[in-house]
Parts: structure tokens; C-alpha cells; sequence
């Protein structure tokens, strides 16, 4: 059961708008229903939409038993030492709990794997999108979650990573330097270009390309939220399957809320998430202080995706020598 107290300032407003304001990734429609199924009085009886909420009053939002999204439930190992564990993420497994996600996360995998041979859980470095793929690095000593995780905050790890997009990139390489911001309206996850935002730069080189998309290879210089794709959607470039910033805007990641992914949706968007995959990552290693370079081959559904796209599939890639590695 969820418990909200109406403050003053949310006095007045219709229950289902109050709900809505309560949880803000929701829909109108998205809490309407959740009103009309979960909102009750304390004597049982169901609330309406328009019920008006007076101040100090405690709406009870009695929930459905908790059933958790159906996500990937492992991980690959592409190595591991004393003070450090680098993962192969598959798409659809989140890093760490939310609303949504509980026991279905990488962090709880890592903790019932590890915890169970009585050993030192691996602590998670950095973060990836649910939907990306490929590599995250955690530390299996507190000193060397200290040194990589301060690492990452002084930008002193190097990061590939490989998508596919629509459209045609404006060269076979170049930089995209457009600083960026939390929007200051409307889906709050969403991430805007504003001059006066901080600065964000990524250089991308195209490996192979047809008459409407591209295999891109991507490297940030920075790391803020929605980078990579934020990036190639002001270019005219969005990844393919991307539900936030693609032609659509945030259309499609709000109808994903109420229907899921229906075959209309997937015909749009080109694919089932989107086409991003964490495919390097070089770091100093804590315990040697060696350069260490680890790689996440591109992942099968991706490896599809492009054969699906392009006649030469990844044999036509027009960089082999610099990323030899993408296929699996």
C-alpha cells in the first residue's frame, strides 16, 4: 500500500491529478486508471477521479501484489581478478532496484552470486541505460571501487561504444560538441541541448553505412545522461529503437507505458530497444596500475538488426582494422 499526505500547496486538486504529481513519469490517462484501481477510502469503498483532496488528508493507494517485469536474469563474465569484476550486461537488465525493478537487477544478481560463495560483493562503478548492452566494471575491494569510481568522476577512462542509427552522418567521422541539460519541463528523464548547460562532447566514426543508416562507432569525452543519444539525434541521426529521442520525440516511451510494445510500436521505432551496446572500456587497473582494455562483442540482436539492414552485413565494415571486434 502507498501512502501520500496532501500538503498544502496540492490542496484543492482532483485526485487522479494530485496521483499524477505524485508520480511523475506518469500519464493522465496512466494515473486514471491507477486511481480507478488501487485509490480506496480507509472504510474500503473506491475514490474517484474527481474527488477533490483536502489538505493534510492521506490518500491510500492499495496496490496488486508486486509482480517484478520479465528481464534477462545474467550476465557474462569477460573478467575477473581480486579487485576487479567487468560484466557483459545484456539489454533489458537494469543496474539497480527502482519502482519498477527489485530483485530483477544487476546488483542483486551480483549480490545472490556472491554473497552465497561468502565473498565480497562486487560494488557497481558507473551506470548504463537498461536497454544499453555491454560493458560495466565493478570493484570486489572498497579501495578499488574508490580509485575506479573517482576515475570515471576525472574522465580518465576511455569508452567505446557501437550503434546503429538512421540516416546518414554528415562525414565518415567527426565531433559533436553541443553542451546539455535536464529539461526544464515536460518528462522529467529528458535530457535537452542548452547553451547554458555543461558541456558534452563526443567524437563518433561511421564503420559502415547504406542508403538510411549507419554502424557507428561512438567516444565520449564526457558522461552525462543521455550523451550518446541526445548527440545523434541532434545530428538528424537517432539510434534506431530509441523511444525518447528519435523523430517521435517521447511519443513512443509514453505509449510503451500503457500498451508495451505492440507490433505497430516496433514497426516505428525499427527495433525492440535501442541499438546501443557499451562495446570497450580501458581503464588503470587499482591493484597494478596497468592500462587495462576490455571488450564486449556486439550482441546478437544487434548483429541481426544489421544484417537485417545492410546486404554486407559486418563484413562490410569500412574501418576492420580499428575495431575488428565488433562481431560476435
Amino acid at each position: 500500500m502507498l501512502r501520500f499526505v496532501v500538503p498544502g500547496e496540492l490542496a484543492g486538486l482532483r485526485l487522479d491529478r494530485f496521483v499524477q504529481h505524485r508520480m511523475p513519469r506518469l500519464t493522465r490517462t496512466r494515473a486514471q486508471k491507477i486511481v480507478q484501481s488501487c485509490a480506496f477510502r480507509l472504510d474500503g469503498t473506491p475514490r474517484r477521479c474527481s474527488d477533490i483532496v483536502q489538505n493534510g488528508e492521506i490518500v491510500y493507494l492499495v496496490r496488486e501484489r508486486f509482480e517484478e517485469p520479465i528481464t534477462p536474469l545474467h550476465f557474462g563474465v569477460l573478467h575477473q581478478d581480486d579487485s576487479v569484476l567487468v560484466v557483459d550486461k545484456p539489454s533489458g537488465l537494469p543496474m539497480h532496484p527502482t519502482a519498477t525493478y527489485h530483485k530483477h537487477t544487476l546488483s542483486y544478481l551480483l549480490r545472490t552470486q556472491y554473497e552465497a560463495q561468502s565473498l565480497f560483493v562486487p560494488r557497481i562503478a558507473h551506470r548504463l541505460d537498461r536497454e544499453t548492452s555491454g560493458i560495466v566494471v565493478c570493484a570486489r575491494t572498497l579501495d578499488a571501487e574508490r580509485r575506479l569510481k573517482k576515475a570515471f568522476e576525472r574522465h580518465e577512462i576511455d569508452k567505446s561504444y557501437l550503434a546503429i542509427v538512421s540516416g546518414q552522418l554528415p562525414a565518415p567521422s567527426g565531433d559533436i560538441d553541443l553542451p546539455m541539460a535536464p529539461v526544464t519541463q515536460g518528462l522529467h528523464v529528458l535530457m535537452e541541448l542548452r547553451p547554458d548547460g555543461l558541456s558534452a562532447f563526443t567524437h563518433y566514426e561511421v564503420l559502415a553505412s547504406t542508403a538510411s543508416h549507419a554502424l557507428v562507432a561512438l567516444f565520449p569525452r564526457s558522461g552525462r545522461q543521455h550523451q550518446l543519444r541526445v548527440h545523434l539525434s541532434a545530428i538528424g541521426c537517432p539510434i534506431v529503437g530509441d523511444k525518447l529521442y528519435g523523430a517521435e520525440r517521447e511519443a513512443p516511451f509514453l505509449e510503451y507505458i500503457e500498451t508495451g510494445m505492440t507490433p505497430e510500436l516496433l514497426r516505428r521505432l525499427g527495433h525492440d530497444r535501442q541499438a546501443l551496446h557499451a562495446h570497450t572500456l580501458t581503464f588503470t587497473h587499482p591493484e597494478t596500475q596497468e592500462r587495462f582494455r576490455a571488450v564486449a562483442k556486439l550482441p546478437s540482436d544487434l548483429v541481426e538488426l544489421w544484417q537485417g539492414l545492410s546486404a554486407d552485413g559486418l563484413r562490410g565494415l569500412s574501418r576492420p582494422s580499428q575495431l575488428a571486434d565488433v562481431a560476435i
